[in-house]
């Protein structure tokens, strides 16, 4: 779209927003993906490909590419590789400044959630609970995620395993704190028939969020 692959759009926005360092959870054809990189480097930014041996799910992958890295960080940023957000991870960040938060979420507030699911707060704007797809205004989850680093160790020991379904919902009833971050900038999640044609234009609608310079 655009004349670039979905995912280098992903990758020149974390460089637009400061991130240096990134790793694509890959499965299917991932010597695609790795080979494009090789040919097509993205000028200011490191990046590396973790292949699941198996479908591993959403937090499987991403805890896998996590040990595969062999990198440290006090938090990792994780990201769905077919939903264009822009949003200023600066929020997030400062979110997680409060030792008490452990966790942040991107939600959009959509007119019609029954495509997605809901996030539910509760009076501090933490999450309390996914509610399933139904219809109505609700915030829904972007995908986008800003998840302290001692979370991992708190995933149930599973697989395939998933952020949203499982792991999520195991650690708010644990006590955990994940903080909802309700955003209003562009929004648009690729991956239905129905809104693939529509990338091209959100794209070109909203170049400023992407690193197009040398680095």
């Amino acid at each position: 779209m655009a004349g670039r692959p979905c995912i280098e759009w992903l990758v020149r926005y974390l460089v637009k927003q400061g991130v240096r360092r990134v790793i694509i959870s890959t499965g299917y054809r991932a010597e695609v993906i790795e080979r494009y990189f090789q040919e097509h480097p993205v000028p200011g930014v490191s990046i590396g490909c973790a292949t699941e041996p198996r479908p591993m799910g959403t937090a499987g992958g991403f805890a896998y590419a996590v040990r595969s890295s062999g990198q440290t960080a006090p938090a990792w940023l994780v990201m769905n590789g077919d939903t264009l957000v822009f949003a200023d991870l600066k929020t997030a960040i400062d979110t997680l400044a409060d030792p008490e938060i452990a966790g942040a979420i991107y939600g959009y507030d959509a007119p019609d959630t029954s495509r997605y699911g809901s996030l539910v707060t509760d009076a501090a704007g933490n999450l309390a609970r996914f509610e399933e797809k139904k219809p109505g205004r609700g915030v829904i989850s972007t995908g986008l995620y800003l998840l302290g680093d001692s979370l991992l160790r708190q995933f149930p020991n599973r697989e395939p395993l998933s952020l949203e379904r499982e792991v999520f919902p195991a650690l708010t009833s644990a006590g955990v704190s994940l903080k909802v971050i309700r955003m209003t900038a562009p929004f648009l999640d690729i991956g239905t028939p129905e809104s693939l044609p529509q990338a091209e234009a959100f794209v070109q609608a909203n170049l400023d969020w992407f690193e197009l310079a040398p680095v």
